[in-house]
């Protein structure tokens, strides 16, 4: 019995001030590990970087196409995005 009463002191330090900051620390460095990428997502992220870089070029080889063809596609967008603006200037009011 003498066991028991010895550690009963020890054993409340350590599960009110230990393994507290034990869990926290540990917690903490599972989350800063985890925000990192790895070899993998990292290639992943090149790879959508190259294929946003080609549909850029598409994208601006498509509009050097419409202005040679027609001239004015280029406004009626404009108007389209300005009646778009209007409205999500309705929804903020």
């Amino acid at each position: 019995m003498k066991f028991f009463e010895f550690m009963f002191v020890p054993t409340i330090l350590f599960l009110t001030v230990v393994m507290p900051i034990w869990l926290t620390m540990h917690y903490r460095s599972v989350n800063r590990s985890s925000r990192s990428l790895n070899s993998e997502d990292r290639e992943t992220v090149e790879h959508m970087l190259e294929t946003v870089d080609k549909l850029a070029d598409r994208i601006q080889a498509l509009e050097s196409i419409l202005d040679a063809d027609h001239r004015d596609w280029r406004p009626r967008q404009g108007r389209a995005q300005e009646t778009d603006k209007d409205r999500s200037q309705d929804y903020e009011s």
